[in-house]
């Protein structure tokens, strides 16, 4: 059996169509011979692109990442619906005609902005337990509250002959699954997803994102060099350093006033030497407080 090692940071993978994010997750795991590991932002089995693994001391800040906003190129066929929203589902041809470019953005602009989406049956959610997509799968069906969510970007990369390509940035529980048939209804037809693509979160892109296959034929130098820092995942958050004396008071569980005014909100923690130890938050007295701090020991 393979010793187990502590590993900090931050992986960023290119998802290969066919792995669940948690099968995916398991085979970085067992390749790194991690202690630790989560992934943060979960893709379908048929979704490829970013999938950020987060080990050991990087998984108490995944959740600022998964708050992120998400950018997807995704893939509509329209003129056909989908059981399931995607290319998996029952197909069921239905009528279109060709629908010209610029009625298709006009559409799209539509989308922009706060707006309330019911998530899909065939969805991981879970009612009373059990995966909504379970209970789909028998038949059985559940009045699904609606949630908000936020488009900040929405436009057509391209229109042939019904299938149109769209690059989207959301907000956090956008179903692109549930969009694209939106879209579709807009255009006056069906649709469904038929490929989707996960390129940025945050300020993360897949553009530095590492292939599992290449993964698997690394070195140890090189997954070594593939590991980003932890702080990586705080890349949007304005950064505060502390010298040795409040660090000190904050690793203790002390709130320290600062002399310098700074804004309200939440700030990426540095020491003197520029090691990250944790995120605080400075309230509207200009008090600094801990919100989550690293254990490794940075004396």
């Amino acid at each position: 059996m393979k010793k187990k090692l502590e590993i900090n940071g931050l992986l960023l993978l290119d998802k290969p169509e066919g792995f669940s994010s948690n099968q995916a997750l398991s085979k970085i795991k067992w390749i790194f011979s991690a202690k630790k590991a989560g992934h943060t932002g979960t893709l379908d089995p048929l979704a490829t692109g970013l999938l950020p693994i987060c080990f050991g001391e990087a998984t108490k800040f995944s959740n600022h990442l998964l708050n992120s906003d998400k950018t997807y190129e995704a893939t509509i066929q329209l003129g056909w619906k989908s059981s399931t929203g995607d290319a998996e589902g029952e197909l069921t041809k239905s009528t279109t005609t060709p629908i010209v470019t610029e009625k298709i953005q006009v559409e799209l602009d539509s989308f922009i902005g706060v707006s309330y989406q019911i998530p899909p049956m065939f969805s991981a959610l879970k009612y009373k337990g059990q995966p909504l997509y379970k209970l789909a799968r028998k038949g059985v069906k559940i009045k699904i509250k609606e949630r908000e969510i936020n488009i900040s970007k929405l436009i057509l990369l391209n229109n042939h002959k019904n299938v149109i390509k769209i690059e989207v940035t959301c907000s956090k529980g956008t179903y692109i699954r549930t969009l694209a048939e939106d879209i579709a209804q807009k255009l006056g037809t069906d649709g469904y997803l038929i490929n989707l693509r996960r390129i940025k979160i945050g300020t993360l892109s897949v553009e530095s994102a590492y292939s599992l296959e290449n993964i698997e034929k690394f070195t140890l130098e090189e997954k070594d060099r593939c590991i980003k820092p932890t702080e990586t995942l705080l890349n949007g958050y304005p950064k505060i350093i502390l010298s040795d004396s409040q660090v000190k008071n904050i690793k203790n569980g002390q709130s320290i006033k600062l002399t310098k005014n700074n804004n309200v909100q939440t700030y990426a923690l540095f020491t003197e030497n520029n090691i990250f130890f944790g995120i605080g938050k400075i309230d509207s007295d200009n008090v600094l407080k801990a919100v989550r701090l690293t254990s490794t020991n940075i004396n």
